[in-house]
């Protein structure tokens, strides 16, 4: 299982400086990759593109575009302009974010996700792998070809995937899920099952796996457990991630935390490799002397793992 971490969005004038300089740590730091979200702050490919221009080696994630708000032709161009840039590294991770983002905020309708989902894929796959689509679907339309050069490699796809209809689609048509706010039981459970047998039954190799998760060193781990569930309070709102949090019997973002003492923490991580997992990134969250603690013990198990 490698180790990974997920970058920090900076805000001001100088984000995109301080957001290369937290990759260019996380490369000096020897992790294997650093993963950014697309919310309402840096749009994503293009950070990763001036940051992993400037830092090379580590693999760059997206984790995750919301697809409703872009054709998955301009997705595909964007991708493949992004990966030219960072020398073959990203890694596309694409969701369908949430109906209160995408049909309350953007006022696309969010009828029938899985559909919107199936259809987008079917045009932005072949894009990605250099063919020309002519497809016709409900929800999706595309007759185009792209000619953005390459950089010798077709883009991973991964998609976030909770729902049996998603995780279907992760295993047989992209490379893989994306997690976030998924607890160790349920990945185990319940993700690594389906998504395999989905993609055995396609007749495709074994998925990636990626599973984000808020991770804090800590002699006080009810402390900090109690801090996850005030600073992710909201994803145990959302309905896709309560549902995984009910799956995992949690109350809320703070009882998936995987928090305590160095030992405790890393036979938390070492849990999920043995669960299935093949890339475990860590959402760090600590305050104080916590911080570089966390760090430390990430920056090795990174090592062991390399």
């Amino acid at each position: 299982m490698r180790i990974g971490i997920s970058v920090a969005e900076p805000s001001g004038p100088d984000a995109l400086i301080r957001l290369t300089d937290q990759v260019r740590a996380a490369a000096d730091d020897g992790f294997a990759s650093a993963w950014m979200s697309n919310i309402f702050g840096l749009e994503a490919l293009i950070s990763l593109a001036v940051a992993g221009s400037a830092v090379p080696g580590i693999e760059l994630g997206t984790a995750v575009i919301p697809t409703y708000p872009r054709h998955p032709a301009v997705l595909a161009q964007q991708a493949l302009t992004a990966d030219l840039a960072v020398g073959g590294r990203l890694t596309l991770g694409i969701g369908l974010s949430h109906q209160i983002v995408i049909q309350d905020m953007y006022g696309y309708s969010f009828e029938r996700p899985a559909r919107h989902m199936r259809e987008y894929l079917a045009v932005l796959q072949p894009l990605l792998a250099g063919d020309n689509i002519a497809f016709d679907g409900e929800t999706v339309r595309a007759h185009i070809g792209l000619s953005v050069p390459r950089s010798g490699r077709k883009v991973p796809l991964l998609l976030a995937a909770l729902a049996p209809r998603m995780l279907q689609l992760a295993g047989s048509v992209a490379d893989g899920t994306v997690l976030w706010m998924t607890g160790p039981a349920t990945v185990r459970d319940y993700i690594v099952p389906s998504i395999t047998k989905a993609a055995a039954d396609a007749g495709r190799r074994s998925p990636r796996v990626v599973c984000i998760l808020p991770v804090c060193v800590t002699d006080d781990p009810a402390g900090a457990r109690v801090s996850a569930g005030k600073a992710f309070a909201i994803y145990g709102q959302l309905p896709s991630y309560r549902a995984m949090l009910d799956r995992e019997g949690a109350a809320g973002p703070g009882d998936v935390a995987i928090v305590g003492t160095e030992e405790s923490v890393a036979g938390q991580i070492s849990a999920l490799a043995d669960a299935g997992v093949t890339d475990f990134v860590a959402g760090e969250y600590a305050r104080g002397d916590d911080g570089p603690r966390t760090r430390a013990l990430l920056r090795a198990l990174a090592a062991e793992h390399r």
